[in-house]
């Protein structure tokens, strides 16, 4: 690849020289802060060779290029007459440019993925329970039933205490005086004062009666307000008294406004919001479902999709059904549809290998791979999933199908979310969006790509040992089959990556891997190898190991614009290593003071030479030098 031809097409693509505010890089990309991101051309740019992705978020324009990020940044700048590379400045400018919609989105979606795990588990219990009792297998009578009913209900019943604590990380305020509001509000003792037929007061003011359980607008706003009502307080007490008067006036002053003010208006939005959405279906039903079935696919790529979240939940609560949910996986069976009839469309081999494989995740729920992998790189296949996507949610919405239950993964999987009398259409539903989405895009066709096209995974860093070559060369020299050890670098509790609250990393366009929650703040080579890059922060780094691997550990989410504050590097670039050595060191608790999160993503960037990763059974807890997962030469 030709590092200063990828700068030339980057720079006219993102507006040219003129558009460009600020530019600085991290350890994987790009990040401009352009004076119009409209005049950008995202889409010419995801299709750019050696670009990994495109990003927008916190006001910064992101171009995805990996390991070789580095160089090609140089590239960029000696393309450009006056390049102002201040990331103070661009800091700043980020903070400028965010918008609202922009904010409350990211909000949403750093509210609700950390939850999902808690969410998709105790629905798919429900699910199955569901399933249990409709062929008969359990009844609804039983102590067993009783059981598995509390665990798949739990987390949905204390919903908003688990709401509070990810909303007051997400907000920097304390997770535990969130958690009190939380379980204050669902005291049993107020939730049978809420329930009696009696007028309620508060020091002379009135209660108004309301259902908190299962909810979500009430217990978010609160928080929201706690948050700030916190952080005044703190600010104006001394620190002594702290510990004493900041948690006990937050909650004096939350909990009160919340039963009188905030929750019943949180749940007169979340019912309207859950009532409107059904009048709609119920009214205009193929209307709205062909609506949703065909655009749901852009929702998810603008991050809005998570504002859905809190009404499909509000609906489940309060009228025991969501119509939004099927059609949801109507459109992710379009993708998986599509990228079949790229495999059967086809005649490039490389091709139908990846549209396959990606096609068969997308079935069993895991739609990224096949919608940026495969549908959105030829255009037409990811025309035609909108297609599917609204036949399919247009015959369920005929039909009225709903889900009785939230929770696993829209794919074959989450089926069991559908068991209730609309169940047969559902069913139907999900093999028409798939059937027809593939059968558009045979018939449609698209600009195949002949076979020394199809770009390698390694091949879009360069030439030296950041790029890939040094990485391919060595995988070249191993047997087939050969299974390789990579080590735990970090102390702390293993995570998949669809829970790092960042497109790359959960979208797996970097590579694939684990994340690792740190429990304490030092990094040590999970491999024997080399250091090839540390960033200037300090806050990544990324390696190659004597068995091929190209490896990066990137310690939580934007901690780059710390600018290397609590990091201390330990290596060079060039440095020889083994399993153990000190990386780097970082302060833990005064990063998430600062309100970043501390999730480290430890993934394999050169993934396409090796088959899947296999973890090595350390699902939760992990220790330095211990196996976190293995990698199989292909």
């Amino acid at each position: 690849m030709d590092r200063n031809q990828l700068s030339k097409e980057i720079l006219t693509l993102v507006g040219g020289e003129e558009n460009v505010e600020q530019v600085v890089h991290c350890m994987t990309r790009l990040r401009f802060n352009l004076h119009d991101d409209k005049k950008a051309q995202k889409e010419q740019l995801q299709k750019t060779y050696g670009v990994m992705g495109v990003m927008e978020s916190g006001g910064q324009f992101q171009v995805i290029i990996g390991n070789d990020v580095a160089n090609v940044y140089k590239s960029l700048v000696s393309n450009m007459s006056k390049v102002p590379q201040s990331e103070t400045a661009a800091s700043s400018a980020s903070k400028k440019k965010q918008n609202p919609i922009s904010s409350l989105f990211d909000f949403i979606a750093g509210m609700f993925t950390p939850i999902l795990p808690a969410i998709t588990g105790a629905g798919m219990i429900k699910g199955i329970i569901a399933l249990l009792v409709a062929m008969h297998w359990m009844s609804d009578k039983s102590q067993t039933y009783t059981i598995l009913a509390a665990i798949g209900d739990g987390a949905f019943y204390f919903l908003p205490i688990i709401l509070a604590v990810s909303a007051a990380r997400k907000l920097g305020s304390n997770m535990f005086i969130a958690a009190a509001i939380g379980g204050s509000i669902l005291h049993p003792t107020i939730t049978a004062l809420l329930a009696s037929n009696v007028k309620v007061s508060f020091i002379g003011l009135p209660v108004t009666a309301a259902t908190y359980a299962s909810t979500v607008i009430p217990i978010v706003i609160a928080i929201w307000l706690a948050s700030y009502v916190e952080k005044f307080i703190d600010k104006y007490t001394h620190a002594s008294l702290k510990l004493i008067v900041v948690p006990t006036l937050t909650l004096l002053i939350i909990v009160p406004l919340t039963l009188i003010a905030v929750g019943p208006l949180g749940s007169i939005i979340g019912n309207g919001l859950s009532g409107g959405i059904s009048w709609l279906f119920e009214n205009t039903g193929p209307f709205a479902g062909l609506v949703l079935g065909g655009t749901f696919s852009l929702i998810i790529m603008t991050g809005m999709h998570y504002a859905l979240i809190p009404i499909m939940l509000g609906s489940i609560a309060t009228l025991g059904y969501d119509y939004m949910i099927p059609i949801m996986g109507a459109a992710n069976l379009a993708q998986a549809g599509a990228a079949l009839g790229v495999f059967l469309k086809s005649k490039n081999s490389k091709t139908k290998t990846v549209a396959f494989s990606t096609s068969l995740t997308a079935i069993m729920g895991v739609t990224e791979p096949a919608m940026y992998g495969v549908n959105m790189r030829f255009k037409k296949p990811f025309i035609a999933a909108l297609i599917g996507g609204a036949i399919g949610g247009g015959f369920m919405g005929l039909f009225g199908t709903k889900a009785y239950v939230m929770g696993g993964l829209a794919g074959l999987p989450g089926l069991a979310m559908f068991i209730g009398p609309t169940f047969l259409y559902a069913v139907l539903g999900l093999i028409i969006a798939f059937v027809a989405a593939a059968v558009v895009t045979y018939f449609m066709g698209f600009e195949d790509v002949k076979e020394e096209e199809v770009p390698q995974a390694s091949a879009v860093a360069g030439g030296d040992p950041s790029s890939g070559e040094v990485g391919q060369s060595a995988v070249a020299s191993l047997p087939k089959g050969e299974k390789i050890p990579v080590y735990s670098p970090i102390m702390g509790e293993v995570k998949p990556l669809s829970e790092v609250n960042d497109p790359a990393f959960s979208q797996e366009i970097m590579g694939r891997g684990w994340a690792i929650e740190p429990s304490e703040g030092r990094v040590v080579s999970p491999v024997e190898g080399t250091v090839f890059s540390i960033s200037k922060s300090g806050h990544a780094v990324g390696l190659v190991s004597d068995s091929g691997l190209e490896m990066l550990i990137h310690v939580g989410m934007d901690t780059v614009k710390l600018k290397g504050l609590h990091f201390t590097s330990h290596v060079k670039a060039g440095d020889r290593v083994k399993v153990g050595d000190l990386l780097l060191e970082f302060d833990l608790a005064e990063i998430r003071k600062a309100g970043y999160e501390t999730i480290t993503p430890v993934i394999v960037t050169n993934v396409a030479q090796f088959s899947e990763l296999e973890p090595a059974g350390n699902e939760h807890k992990v220790v330095k030098e211990q196996e976190l997962f293995y990698t199989v030469i292909i």
